[in-house]
């Protein structure tokens, strides 16, 4: 780690956490994620060997913890790390406040479908096995379509179908739901204005925007 050769604890603190990428593995790892896999998919863009290297480092430096588990590597927070949760909520509703503009390098559908696999509120969606397709019109190749099933508490993603009967498909460009997800529009809007469709039973279609609702920071409040 470089050092800014002073006694500040801000800036001891930010030898350690502001190398790139370091701090979004612990709000990775606040959001659940555990295993190398599950943070690679928090953090696609981020290459395994900078993910391994990032790891050990918070691991030297006592923010996680690493046992194995039947032959698997599993990172938990240490009490140091744990520390670390409203530093990036604080992050958080800060960014989303005063830094809102999204670039179009900023729009990835495996993130986003990614992270709303994890806070989607599944308490809402039907108890038998539920399969929502999603369809960005402005993405030309595999990641063009992704498939979101529920299944009692659980939501898993894909980038495949998976072969199960299918209840709706949206269709709508990657900014459009990324703004959505985030909070910077509503679903009543973009519906009114035709810049989602939903392809489903009227009863079905209907749910939809329930059924998926916005991100964490869809809360968090804005200037006016």
């Amino acid at each position: 780690m470089t050092s800014y050769g002073q006694f500040c604890p801000v800036a001891k603190a930010m030898e350690l956490l502001d190398e790139r990428w370091t701090i979004l593995i612990v709000r990775e790892m606040l959001l659940g994620s555990r295993h190398f896999n599950e943070l690679r998919r928090g953090v696609p863009k981020m290459s395994p060997a900078l993910l391994t290297k990032r790891l050990r480092s918070l691991e030297r430096a006592g923010v996680i913890h690493r046992t194995e588990v039947g032959g698997r590597s599993v990172y938990t927070l240490t009490t140091m790390g744990q520390e670390l949760e409203p530093v990036v909520d604080a992050l958080s509703e800060w960014g989303i406040r005063w830094v809102g503009e999204l670039g179009d390098a900023d729009l990835d559908p495996h993130l986003l479908l990614w992270d709303m696999r994890r806070t989607i509120p599944v308490e809402r969606w039907p108890r038998r096995r539920t399969m929502v397709q999603f369809v960005f019109s402005d993405i030309v190749g595999k990641a063009r379509s992704w498939w979101l099933v529920v299944f009692g508490d659980e939501a898993q993603v894909c980038d495949f179908d998976p072969g199960y009967d299918l209840d709706a498909t949206v269709m709508t460009e990657l900014r459009t739901l990324t703004e959505i997800w985030r909070g910077d529009i509503d679903w009543r809007i973009v519906l009114s204005e035709n810049r989602v469709e939903i392809h489903a039973p009227a009863d079905i279609a209907r749910e939809i925007p329930s059924w998926i609702g916005q991100g964490l920071s869809a809360a968090i409040a804005r200037p006016a």
